[in-house]
């Protein structure tokens, strides 16, 4: 499924900050839904950040709000994310919130509300890496908090970030995404790392709603390594399988699921072409999971037995490094010469 299939149904609301009214860049995403109605608001943050929204309602009838950020724009990047070997690695949102309903996903345990924020001013994140970049290079992940490419045909963002990135040599970003459009016509360029989250189709069907299927997410990859793109498959979060009558995906176990998996993902991409990878497995902090169990009661990912170490939820590291060895040791044997990352607690 891509964005646009979802836009056909979404936002009947879209909230305009004040300032906003008459942006060039605001106007274009409005002309995108013609029938819903425009709520004019001082603060994007009036609506965001409301008390006793119930996150679980919205997810079924999201509103669009469109703002412009101020303050800090680019971030540190947080401990659960992998750094991939880089000094200075930062992340940045232009929207908050994403199209796609995963379970597990944090954003439900970091956001009070469901509700999709776009911030149009993207040349102020500019100018704040700029300044970064006046002191260091700079490794940049600018889809974590959305997927971008999801929201390419609505914002225009992944082809705004390709131009500013190819315009400074010391910028390198990565654009994660779940989705399966492979149709970005942009000269390739060699410090834009197109990273798609790789999960069985078993564990896409369960927990990683309205997303691209397994084989749609490996189609586009494949259409951009080909292009000359760099690409990074993302086998990350694992998530476990449990056996018996809690398994939610009866007559399989995870080591089967993710063998499948693997075997389709070398069947459909030259492996060796791929420029790394990334192994991991569910991971989460204390504060985001306790939101999360609120908002997804029955969810087996979300109420899973977690282990709480040093403010972080995670499986048990005797799960953890069977589940992460297990796939790793599948990967080199397709792909010896394979550049695998794995998160490590620091």
């Amino acid at each position: 499924m891509d964005g646009e299939d979802i836009f056909q149904n979404a936002f009947k609301h879209i909230y305009v900050e004040k300032e906003l009214l008459g942006n060039g860049k605001a106007d274009i995403i409005l002309s995108h839904f013609p029938d819903s109605r425009v709520i004019v608001i001082d603060h994007y943050k009036d609506v965001f950040n409301r008390k006793r929204q119930d996150f679980s309602a919205q997810r079924l009838a999201r509103n669009l709000i469109l703002a412009s950020k101020k303050g800090r724009l680019v971030y540190d990047g947080a401990p659960v994310c992998q750094d991939f070997g880089n000094s200075h690695f930062y992340y940045t949102s232009c929207i908050m919130n994403c199209l796609y309903d995963c379970e597990y996903c944090y954003l439900k345990g970091m956001y009070p509300s469901a509700n999709l924020v776009v911030f149009v001013n993207i040349e102020d994140i500019f100018k704040e890496v700029e300044e970064l970049l006046s002191k260091f290079p700079v490794y940049l992940c600018v889809s974590y908090d959305t997927d971008l490419m999801a929201l390419e045909s609505l914002t225009g963002f992944v082809s705004k970030w390709v131009e500013f990135t190819k315009s400074h040599e010391n910028l390198t970003i990565e654009i994660r995404t779940k989705c399966g459009r492979g149709d970005l016509d942009i000269e390739p360029c060699d410090r834009v790392i197109f990273a798609w989250t790789i999960s069985p189709d078993p564990v896409i069907k369960q927990y990683e709603h309205g997303t691209a299927r397994l084989s749609a997410r490996l189609e586009a990859a494949a259409h951009y390594l080909e292009a000359g793109w760099p690409v990074r498959l993302c086998f990350d979060p694992m998530i476990y399988i449990p056996g018996g009558h809690e398994n939610p995906m009866p007559g399989k176990n995870w080591k089967q699921v993710y063998s499948g998996m693997l075997e389709e993902v070398s069947t459909a991409i030259d492996m060796t072409k791929v420029r790394d990878f990334s192994v991991g497995s569910f991971r989460i902090s204390e504060a985001y999971l306790k939101k999360m169990r609120k908002v997804m009661p029955v969810s087996s990912a979300v109420q899973y037995p977690y282990i709480l170490d040093e403010g972080y939820y995670h499986y048990p590291k005797k799960l953890t490094e069977e589940m992460e060895s297990f796939l790793t040791s599948k990967i080199l044997k397709i792909c010896p010469d394979a550049k695998i990352f794995r998160w490590e607690e620091t």
